[in-house]
């Protein structure tokens, strides 16, 4: 598929390092190695090496989704791509659900959610600040490409003020969950997911304590990832000397039918 004006693409050298342009004519990307011109981009097929004007060779590619939050980390903290993953798969984001978001923050999980459920799905997305809420809404334009007509963003404060609607599930990336639970577990169906994130292990006892005091909710489960990259090339087969370790907790409950808790001595999944 071949480039064009107004892409965001990456140019990956062989350091592993990534410059991130978006297509002009006219315009150059200015390296240590060197000099690129956009228009000699423009109209390339992506996935060809191209040269700066002193020979130093990069791959040019539009970004992944995943690309995007990692590029976006350094003006705001994101939900890391490793969490998101298994939000989506632990929380069953499917197509066709409705989900509820509070705290959209970012975008990042909006714009996530967004691509899990599909044209027949619906994200109805809570922010108590107006600015934050019009953040988002560029967040997952930028995203996403432009503002997908099921999203809908609700300016709100959801440890105070009831939910309108039913969901399938429910996501939130709130300072203080628990607060939230009054307001959001009438919203969501029996058999329906909650999941939290958060930062510190004190916010996730919290969390779990009010999910057992308020009822209704069974199979509650927290758990954290870490990922460790691996260089394999040639005889070299070993473990990155960095890795992302602790970025948050995921915690995830089921709504159940009554106002019973019911646990296991699951460890996780």
């Amino acid at each position: 598929m071949e480039l064009s004006a107004g892409d965001s693409v990456i140019l990956h050298d062989r350091a592993g390092r990534r410059y991130h342009a978006t297509l002009q004519p006219g315009a150059i990307v200015s390296l240590h190695s060197g000099v690129v011109q956009h228009d000699d981009l423009i109209g390339l097929e992506e996935g060809s090496v191209v040269s700066t004007h002193q020979g130093a060779r990069l791959l040019v590619l539009r970004p992944t989704f995943s690309e995007s939050i990692l590029d976006r980390r350094r003006r705001t903290q994101p939900i890391y791509p490793k969490d998101l993953g298994a939000i989506l798969v632990q929380a069953d984001i499917h197509p066709g659900a409705r989900v509820l978001e509070a705290g959209a923050g970012t975008g990042t999980l909006t714009a996530a959610l967004l691509r899990a459920v599909g044209p027949t799905g619906a994200v109805v997305a809570y922010e108590m600040r107006e600015d934050f809420l019009e953040a988002a809404r560029a967040s997952v334009a930028e995203h996403l490409g432009g503002a997908p007509a099921n999203l809908e963003l609700r300016l709100g404060d959801v440890y105070a003020d009831a939910v309108d609607g039913e969901f399938d599930r429910v996501c939130l990336d709130l300072p203080e969950p628990w607060q939230a639970l009054p307001q959001v577990a009438p919203a969501l169906r029996p058999g329906g997911v909650l999941f939290a994130l958060s930062p510190n292990v004190s916010q996730v006892q919290r969390l779990c304590d009010a999910l057992r005091e308020v009822g209704g909710f069974g199979l509650i489960e927290t758990v954290e990832l870490l990922e460790r990259a691996w260089t394999v090339r040639g005889r070299s087969l070993r473990p990155a000397h960095r890795m992302v370790a602790h970025t948050a907790f995921l915690t995830f409950a089921r709504r159940l039918a009554g106002s019973e808790v019911f646990e296991t001595e699951s460890e996780g999944f």
